[in-house]
């Protein structure tokens, strides 16, 4: 029997956390997924540290582990149907553990967002019996939590006017993380995966302290993008239901994998197709406007050649690896996309009979 067709009334403790550790298990074997992708352009693998030099693989591997936990709760939560401000309190203790385990250093503030709502979602949707399909997932994404997650959106949109527009992109970045409540946040030590760092402050709390002693008075490294050229981030991303990984991502890697693209070589097709579809604030922050502009043209041009079913297509991955680290670049917004889709696509597999 398909694991949706159990309803919430006959689940028990342990069937709940037996599925809760399975949907957590699937949450950290997607971030090790995008780890370990090779060629993708000015990020991290086992291979080098791309375009970063205050992190490595290891560092990644050590804020899975401390992840791992948070995966099982927010899944939990969810099956248990708990309201916005449960799950956004998870957030937060997740990021206080993640910067623990790094020394301060952001490696996935983007992930604990999209990967969090997704497991909520997952368990949500088990307790209700609903299929785990991909639009399943979100349309229940937006039934339990739409409305919070809209006025969640909102502060991050009114915070700041912008000052000067970058041309319109069709959809946000999943890089910066979205379960915090006040937009007078700081960025915490570490150079910036995700940019602004709004699981680090508590509901109501604005102005406290945060891990590292640093003060949540000043405006985040975020904010200052999305001031001044207009991108915009993970809680307007959220209050759409994810829209970069139900109409972007997802929809590359099925293309790929139609036909015939080999494991490594449909998620480096998604990593592209997000690259070129999505404004990515953590690029703006390193290299603004121009760097955006450099991953758009590499990531269209790989594309427009036939991504990887050109044979030259690694050849061509590792050139704008080296061009990306050159000018800094590092797309950690589409990367924490990538391991969404692969996250949804687990989960989806989990209704196989």
């Amino acid at each position: 029997m398909a694991t949706s067709a159990i309803s919430a009334r006959r689940l028990g403790r342990a069937e709940k956390l037996g599925f809760s550790r399975e949907v957590a298990r699937l949450a950290v074997r997607s971030l090790h997924a995008e780890l370990c992708l090779y060629p993708k352009p000015g990020l991290v693998s086992p291979v080098d540290s791309g375009s970063h030099d205050d992190m490595d693989a290891g560092t990644f591997m050590r804020s899975m582990f401390a992840l791992r936990h948070y995966f099982k709760k927010i899944c939990l939560a969810g099956l248990n149907d708990a309201p916005f401000a449960q799950l956004k309190s998870l957030g937060i203790a997740a990021e206080t553990a993640m910067l623990k385990a790094t020394r301060g250093i952001n490696t996935h503030r983007g992930a604990i967002f999209s990967l969090g709502m997704l497991c909520a979602t997952a368990g949500r949707a088990r307790a209700q019996g609903t299929p785990m399909t991909p639009s399943a997932l979100r349309a229940e994404m937006l039934i339990r939590w739409g409305e919070e997650l809209a006025m969640h959106a909102a502060p991050a949109a009114n915070s700041s006017r912008p000052s000067r527009a970058a041309p319109s992109r069709p959809h946000a970045t999943q890089a910066e993380p979205g379960f915090g409540t006040h937009a007078s946040i700081t960025t915490l030590g570490g150079s910036p995966r995700g940019v602004l760092p709004a699981m680090a402050i508590a509901a109501g709390s604005a102005g406290s302290s945060l891990p590292g002693g640093e003060v949540a008075g000043g405006i985040s490294n975020g904010l200052r993008v999305a001031a001044r050229y207009a991108v915009s981030g993970a809680r307007e991303e959220g209050a759409l239901g994810l829209p970069s990984v139900f109409e972007v991502g997802l929809p590359a890697l099925l293309a790929a994998r139609a036909r015939g693209a080999t494991v490594t070589e449909e998620r480096i097709d998604t990593l592209y197709t997000l690259m070129a579809h999505i404004s990515d604030s953590n690029v703006y922050h390193r290299a603004g406007p121009h760097g955006a502009q450099i991953v758009r043209d590499h990531a269209e041009r790989f594309l427009a050649q036939g991504g990887t079913a050109n044979s030259n297509w690694r050849a061509d991955a590792i050139a704008s690896h080296y061009v990306f680290m050159q000018h800094r670049l590092s797309p950690g917004g589409a990367a924490d996309l990538l391991a969404a889709c692969c996250l949804v696509q687990a989960i989806a597999a989990l209704d196989t009979p």
